[in-house]
């Protein structure tokens, strides 16, 4: 099986122990995780060739987050190096009524001065299948735009498919480009997109048609159906538009399930109810990952391939850090309907 590509920038994580608010916190755990690295670990779990592709420091913290991809099985060798800093993000995990809360500290980080022309990515994309990127790339420079666009561009010369995470990020978006300005122009060349109701308002001006999509924490599936329509009579080249769906019921508690749609029929997997969340941060990710397994695994069955990637992602909200740790086996025992969490022995 030929190779996935994933690009964007992996972070240090620095998280206070146990549910701690920043402000009890007296030391904090470190992990290195980032949107796109998160869907290269879980493909590299599944036993897919995958490469990650960002820019690091040439120090000591960006060779941790370099190793961290290895001891995961994540191709590292066409990493480049170079820039001052790896990026950092504070997380404060919430519990119940208490959201979790993220601060950024990523600004002249290594990857956001990255500039088109670092990297060859026709030397990168030689026996490569698959492309992944998400909207959280763009988001951080004009330069990491560039380069995710010539990465795009040279994906379709070479006929890979494409895929992205919508992911907006209002935090992000700090270097006078609003989305609407960068992001359709990327977006025009995905075969792939992955994306929820807020992306789509935010990144397009799209709105679903005569609905709220949510009602609390009960979410139909049916009225996502517009937005995914709209988005692709705005992209004809995507070929199929998911989007997760998450009922909030509070932070340690979410109903999850998602639907594909691919111009003609809407697939809608199982709802699963998630009622003790260890870590939601990478669900998307998790989702992506377990698609793209799907997609590639069972090309002709996308109900399959949407259900494996709900599935993966349910698993990764059970599982702390930013990145799915589990095998292709764990997310076919909760397909099966075996959701007892009895002890493997």
């Amino acid at each position: 099986m030929k190779r996935v590509v994933t690009f964007g920038e992996i972070m240090l994580r620095l998280t206070p122990p146990g549910f701690k608010r920043f402000s009890q916190a007296n030391s904090f755990e470190a992990i290195y995780g980032g949107g796109e690295s998160n869907v290269a670990v879980s493909l590299a779990n599944y036993g897919m060739p995958v490469d990650f592709i960002t820019r690091l420091p040439q120090n000591d913290i960006g060779d941790c987050a370099l190793m961290e991809m290895r001891k995961r099985g994540v191709g590292t060798d066409k990493i480049i190096r170079g820039g001052e800093r790896l990026g950092i993000y504070f997380l404060e995990i919430g519990a119940v009524s208490r959201g979790s809360k993220v601060v950024y500290d990523r600004a002249h980080s290594a990857m956001a001065t990255i500039e088109a022309g670092m990297i060859d990515w026709e030397l990168v994309f030689k026996d490569a299948q698959w492309f992944h990127w998400t909207g959280i790339t763009p988001a951080i420079s004009q330069g990491a735009a560039d380069a995710c666009l010539e990465a795009i561009q040279m994906a379709n010369k070479m006929g890979i498919t494409v895929s992205t995470d919508l992911n907006y990020r209002k935090k992000l978006w700090k270097y006078g480009k609003a989305p609407g300005e960068v992001m359709p122009e990327l977006v025009a060349g995905c075969d792939v997109i992955l994306g929820n109701e807020e992306d789509a308002e935010k990144h397009f001006g799209l709105h679903p048609e005569g609905v709220d999509v949510t009602h609390g924490h009960s979410v139909d599936p049916e009225s996502y159906l517009s937005v995914l329509k709209q988005l692709m009579e705005m992209f004809p080249r995507a070929k199929k538009v998911i989007t997760t769906l998450r009922g909030s019921i509070s932070a340690s508690h979410n109903t999850w399930s998602g639907v594909l749609y691919d111009g003609k029929t809407l697939y809608k997997a199982p709802s699963y109810e998630i009622t003790h969340i260890v870590d939601r941060v990478g669900g998307g990710d998790s989702f992506m990952g377990g698609l793209i397994y799907g997609l590639l695994t069972n090309p002709n069955d996308d109900q399959k391939a949407l259900n494996f990637a709900v599935a993966a992602s349910c698993l990764k909200h059970t599982i702390y850090g930013d990145a799915n740790l589990v095998t292709v086996a764990e997310v076919e025992k909760l397909l099966s309907g075996d959701a007892s969490g009895r002890v493997s022995r």
